[in-house]
Order: structure tokens, then C-alpha cells, then sequence
């Protein structure tokens, strides 16, 4: 199963809206380094194009995939079946630990989007950086022969 980087976004501080990039640099313990990241299991967050355009659909609206506020966009793979797995974007690998829960503040971008997000992971993935480098839009997304 494989994929591509569809685009990618980046909050150099929590409160800021996200940024739009055509790669960025991505480090063990810290996730994308322009970010204001902690280290542990959600250094880094996905969300599948295919799921966000299915969102906007039911909700009759157009909104930037970056609402969400989910660092990679990806297309061609299916989110749900990583958890638990290693996923490389171009160089970078990571390891996938859960479904990423949308919170109230989706309701703020458009309303139902709490809602619309929940079921069949449309909400995307977070997960923890094993080897980092620099991802571009257009690398590749795949499952690792690695376990986790």
C-alpha cells in the first residue's frame, strides 16, 4: 500500500494558525522542528485527503485541509490500517500510535465538524518520529516491513 505527500502545515506556536509548506525538517523527540512540539507519542499528526474531502462533502462546505490542524496531508493510504505500524514519508519513518480525536474546536471551523470527523478515523493519526530528516510534498507514503 502506498501513498504521497500531499501537503504540509506547520504552528510555530499553539495559538497561531497553521502554515502551509512544501517540506519540512522532522527529528526524533520533536517532530517538525519549527513546531512548538513536546516529545512523546503525538510529535506528529496525519490526516488522509480522501477522508477530509468526504467530510466536506457531507457538511456542504470547502474548507483548507489545515482546519483540522493535522501536520501531514497524505493521499493513497489508509490512516486506520497503520496504527500500531511504522510509516515512512520519503526518508522520514514513523510509528503510528492512534487515531487522532477531534476536539470541540472544530465546531469553531465549521459547524459538525466535531462530528463528521469521528467515525473511520477521518479524524487522522498521530505518532512518534523513529528516524527524521526532511519531507517534501510529493515523497512517498508507506507501510514499513517493520513492526512496531
Amino acid at each position: 500500500m502506498a501513498g504521497e505527500v500531499v501537503a504540509i502545515a506547520h504552528r510555530p506556536v499553539d495559538s497561531d494558525p497553521m502554515v502551509e509548506a512544501v517540506e519540512c525538517e522532522i527529528a526524533p523527540g520533536r517532530g517538525i522542528v519549527s513546531e512548538n512540539r513536546k516529545p512523546g507519542t503525538r510529535e506528529i499528526t496525519l490526516i488522509s485527503a480522501e477522508a477530509w474531502e468526504e467530510v466536506c462533502r457531507e457538511l456542504g462546505t470547502r474548507l483548507p485541509w489545515y482546519s483540522r490542524r493535522a501536520n501531514i496531508l497524505v493521499r493513497g493510504i489508509d490512516l486506520s490500517s497503520t496504527i500500531g505500524r511504522r510509516l515512512g514519508l520519503g526518508g522520514v519513518e514513523l510509528l503510528i500510535h492512534g487515531e487522532t480525536k477531534p476536539c470541540g474546536i472544530m465546531d469553531q471551523q465549521a459547524a459538525g465538524l466535531t462530528k463528521a470527523l469521528v467515525p473511520d478515523c477521518r479524524g487522522g493519526v498521530y505518532g512518534q518520529v523513529i528516524s527524521g530528516g526532511t519531507i517534501r510534498i510529493g515523497d512517498p507514503v508507506e507501510l514499513s516491513p517493520h513492526n512496531s
